[in-house]
């Protein structure tokens, strides 16, 4: 028997997609109630308004960027091991779930009306982030630098490196399976000469 996945996961999905490739401002749930066969009020009987949708799937996506990122964690060990497995889960994400990275990244731009609530969500994550950092830099296993700042210019690097087609084709990069895996190469070897 096949699962069949329930309304409101389904206008999830269909939202997360819409919102990760279109933007927040060009889905219209007009257009994805009629995408999914229903009518409007039913998405809205579920989420109460399109600000209600997206703070539900933000809050969906952060929960799994957060699981992806715990679990590449719990499998690196220490050091750059670490830093390795948080890196090319995120590459792993990119390939697997690209609408959700891009959904993350618009979401954290500023003036994004759910930034706050990103950021909330995802603090106590960068707060262990950070203490790892910060004890890998006093046992000499990382170059000395601000912990934050270093954490944010990785994060940035790292997603927009795994997610920017539009910036991959202007320098000619055309983003397909195998220049994903060298890109991904050529970041690590950046980040690892950057940090050790």
């Amino acid at each position: 028997m096949v699962d069949v996945p329930d309304t409101k996961t389904r206008v999830l999905d269909a939202a997360l997609e819409s919102f990760g490739t279109t933007g927040y401002d060009g889905t219209s749930l007009d257009d994805l109630a009629g995408d999914l066969g229903l009518r409007k009020q039913t998405i809205l009987y579920h989420f109460h308004s399109k600000q209600g949708l997206l703070e539900a799937v933000v809050d969906r996506s952060a929960a799994e960027l957060i699981g992806t990122l715990e679990s590449a964690v719990l499998v690196g060990g220490t050091g750059w091991g670490r830093i390795e497995a948080v890196v090319r889960s995120v590459f792993r994400l990119a390939l697997r779930r690209p609408e959700l990275l891009g959904l993350l990244r618009e979401v954290s731009r500023p003036g994004s009306p759910t930034a706050v609530r990103l950021a909330a969500q995802l603090e106590p994550l960068v707060e262990r982030s950070v203490v790892f950092l910060e004890a890998e830099m006093e046992r000499g296993r990382l170059r000395p630098a601000e912990a934050r700042l270093l954490l944010l210019s990785a994060y940035s690097t790292v997603v927009g490196t795994a997610t920017e087609v539009e910036v991959l084709r202007a320098v000619g990069i055309e983003p397909t399976l195998r220049t994903m895996a060298l890109r991904r190469r050529a970041l690590l070897a950046f980040l690892r000469s950057a940090l050790t």
